[in-house]
């Protein structure tokens, strides 16, 4: 029996949680992703199969240079929760559905979610 990578298996996972979530226009999906130095944030109408709001704890161009690198991840993380809802409430969007996207709900995910909700998202 082949064994999976942990890519795989995270891909898998996603598939699984996928089964059960969708987003609608009324309630659309919170999806987080999260590589090894950031993390990514996109609110998906699935139903439309257009990306409402997105935000990164990425710096823009011009302040990749004055951006400090002693800010931990998980602080980044909370960070970009809080600026997800800001765009989201801009938007006329209050509740979503959280999609964890196969990863464990630990960490970096927990943060973001914490980040969204202490700004005011209901999921």
């Amino acid at each position: 029996m082949a064994r999976n990578s942990k890519l795989e298996a995270r891909k898998i996972r996603h598939r699984t949680l996928r089964k059960r979530l969708a987003g609608t226009a009324a309630r659309p999906r919170l999806v987080v992703f999260r590589s090894a130095r950031h993390i990514y944030v996109q609110v998906i109408d699935d139903l439309a199969q257009k990306t409402l709001v997105a935000a990164s704890d990425m710096p823009a161009k011009a302040d990749r240079a004055a951006a400090s690198k002693t800010v931990r991840k998980t602080e980044r993380a909370k960070e970009v929760g809080i600026a997800i809802a800001k765009k989201c409430l801009e938007k006329g969007i209050s509740m979503v559905v959280f999609d964890r996207a196969g990863f464990k709900y630990h960490g970096r995910i927990s943060a973001v979610a914490a980040g969204a909700r202490e700004a005011g998202l209901q999921f």
